[in-house]
């Protein structure tokens, strides 16, 4: 392995929706060697917490032909049968949902769960309460994607803003082939991402688990 790489592996860089924060503390401690020590020191200590915030860093999904990938780090807080979002025009028929909690110390940058084709992406107001309630996947600011597999059914992933987060960012676009593990966005500063299998896929996770986004296996549907 090369010295570049292992330092990337230890210090990912930061996804670019966190540049403006890491360079407005920057440009804060810039001006606390003028004022403030004590300035200079909170606006150090911001911009370091904004890069570890923020960090991107490569995934490398299995190589299991029919897995569903995990959307995003952090912990299971919920599986429980669910309607998808009623903006996505999915129909009233329940299936399965797994919700993931992520906190502040968890990798924010979202992941493609399998091989698709985006076939809608919706956007919709909400309120921003504490993300690891239940209540959140109904109640908060969300971004809905659903995703066409090779077999034609559809799978949904759903950005929540949480508590903190008030900014959903989506860097896929509706008609876009996506990949198992590629990047999908970014939800700033404590979110949830809820992930809703294929009618007929069963999950193979439990409530409690810590998931690694575009690593950790959480279902498998037959190709």
């Amino acid at each position: 392995m090369s010295l570049t790489m292992d330092f990337r592996s230890i210090f990912p860089p930061p996804h670019p929706a966190g540049r403006p924060f890491i360079l407005g503390c920057l440009a804060l401690m810039g001006i606390g060697v003028f004022i403030s020590l004590w300035l200079t020191l909170v606006a150090l200590f911001l911009g370091l917490f904004c890069l570890y915030f923020f960090r991107d860093p490569d995934r490398v999904p299995p190589a299991r032909t029919g897995a569903i990938l995990a959307p995003a780090d952090g912990r299971v807080v919920s599986i429980a049968p669910g309607v998808p979002p009623a903006e996505l025009g999915l129909g009233p028929a329940t299936r399965w949902r797994i919700s993931i909690f992520l906190s502040v110390l968890n990798v924010h940058v979202n992941r493609v769960p399998t091989a698709g084709t985006v076939t809608r992406i919706a956007y919709r107001h909400g309120a921003f309460l504490n993300a690891s309630l239940d209540k959140a996947s109904d109640a908060n600011e969300r971004n809905a994607i659903a995703i066409r597999l090779l077999d034609g059914r559809e799978l949904v992933v759903v950005q929540i803003a949480g508590l903190i987060a008030r900014r959903i960012l989506c860097s896929i676009r509706e008609g876009d082939a996506v990949r198992g593990g590629d990047r999908l966005g970014i939800i700033r500063f404590g979110s949830r991402t809820d992930l809703y299998l294929p009618e007929g896929v069963q999950p193979l996770i439990c409530e409690g688990q810590t998931m690694i986004g575009g690593e950790t296996v959480v279902a498998e549907f037959s190709p």
